[in-house]
């Protein structure tokens, strides 16, 4: 397609988008009294329209109903978690009863390297990639520190190559070929959330294997925006929050992946509560555990119900679309931005820099040589909500489900204002 920076064209790609009437299902906040131009999704979604009436669900049940909602309300909450899996392995490409939802992302990480994390006197060094979102660096050096490592032995960071802002699966192949036999884990972040890289889940799962490693992914930036197969590609584990591209609101529930060949054991290492327990026996108040035979093993508590509702009331908008038209748009989407990008840049005799590598989902992150942060406030003025990292990167996250074309180009106007009248 032979793309033009303009309002006329923009206006036609609006037109020919099959996704465009589900714009109207998010709330926008404003600026000047106008809709903001949002590109921060992949930090926190827009609320769907539709989550209103799901929690006020389950409020009403629980004013009409009390402790019987348990059971006797519309959607009973004993089960309610239950819902989302069927819909969430669809987007992760899982089986359902891979799938649970539970506590918050780093929680969930950490109860899964109970079972995952297995380190002895020679097996024990975990691979992640350098600069991983600081919550994972946190998490796992907590965790060597846990079993009597030192972070600065057991952590293998994967680096970028001088002068690159990606990193190279052959590098990281590598480096688990390199350390081999004293390899305990692989845990990555599936899509990096300061470049937007997507890394070769596929390949890295499949090379740490082969080292007999244990390899788990953080999807935190990557769930509901990218096309992925973790059952097929044969990943142990998964984890991810639900408020990035899923839509589910501030701080909201984890969802979590564990690949059938550990379900129904009763004797993996795990921490455990009733709620992970066999469900027909589970109000018998029994001593001893009997995990449930899918993911919900994992699972120690009820769930959250305030919390799940609005995350299910998202996903209804997913199963209705489906990744597949998400992704056509987002390719299309993220690639007219990228356009504009580089025509704004022509006229305003800048130097935007692109660090994020094709490997990519509707994330950009835009170095901006010779600005400054002025550039940033200036576009938040102006009704643009982005993302600032220091030095000077911007994120761009046009998410397919509510940003337009006709954004991507008002964008490219504000942000060439933006530099000119600095």
């Amino acid at each position: 397609m032979q793309f033009q920076n303009s309002l006329q064209f923009a206006q036609q790609l609006d037109q020919q988008d099959k996704l465009r009437k589900y714009r109207e299902e998010f709330n926008f906040p404003k600026v000047n009294d106008k809709e903001v131009i949002y590109f921060t999704g992949n930090s926190l979604g827009l609320q769907p329209k539709r989550t209103e009436a799901y929690v006020n669900e389950v409020m009403n049940d629980w004013k009409e109903l009390a402790v019987e909602g348990h059971f006797y309300a519309k959607k009973p909450w004993w089960d309610y978690h239950e819902r989302l899996a069927e819909p969430l392995s669809k987007i992760v490409g899982a089986k359902k009863e891979e799938i649970t939802v539970m506590n918050t992302l780093t929680v969930n990480l950490h109860l899964l390297m109970v079972s995952f994390y297995r380190p002895t006197l020679k097996r024990f060094k975990i691979l992640c990639e350098e600069k991983a979102f600081p919550s994972d660096q946190y998490m796992l050096a907590s965790q060597v520190k846990f079993h009597g490592f030192d972070p600065e032995e057991a952590i293998v960071t994967i680096k970028k190559r001088e002068g690159e802002h990606f990193w190279r699966t052959e590098d990281i192949i590598s480096k688990i070929e390199e350390f081999g036999n004293e390899l305990a884990l692989v845990l990555i972040g599936g899509v990096n959330y300061y470049n937007g890289q997507v890394f070769d889940m596929e390949a890295i799962t499949k090379a740490g294997h082969m080292v007999g490693a244990k390899v788990g992914w953080d999807l935190a930036h990557a769930a509901g925006n990218i096309k992925m197969e973790l059952h097929n590609w044969n990943v142990d584990f998964a984890a991810w929050c639900s408020y990035k591209y899923m839509n589910a609101g501030p701080g909201n529930a984890s969802g979590v992946f564990v690949h059938e060949k550990y379900l129904g054991k009763k004797d993996i290492p795990r921490f455990e509560g009733w709620w992970g327990h066999n469900k027909e026996r589970r109000f018998l108040m029994e001593p001893h555990f009997d995990p449930m035979p899918n993911a919900e093993a994992w699972q120690l508590s009820n769930a959250p119900i305030l919390s799940v509702a609005p995350y299910l009331a998202s996903l209804s908008l997913f199963e209705e679309v489906g990744m597949n038209e998400l992704i056509e748009k987002r390719i299309t989407l993220t690639a007219y931005l990228e356009f504009v990008l580089t025509e704004i840049d022509k006229e305003v005799s800048s130097t935007f820099e692109i660090i994020t590598p094709p490997e990519r989902g509707c994330q950009l992150s835009v170095f901006l040589h010779g600005e400054g942060r002025s550039l940033f406030d200036y576009l938040m003025k102006e009704g643009v909500i982005v993302d600032w990292r220091e030095p000077n990167v911007i994120r761009l996250a046009p998410v397919p489900f509510y940003c337009s074309f006709e954004d991507m180009y008002r964008f490219g106007q504000i942000l060439k204002k933006g530099i000119l009248t600095k």
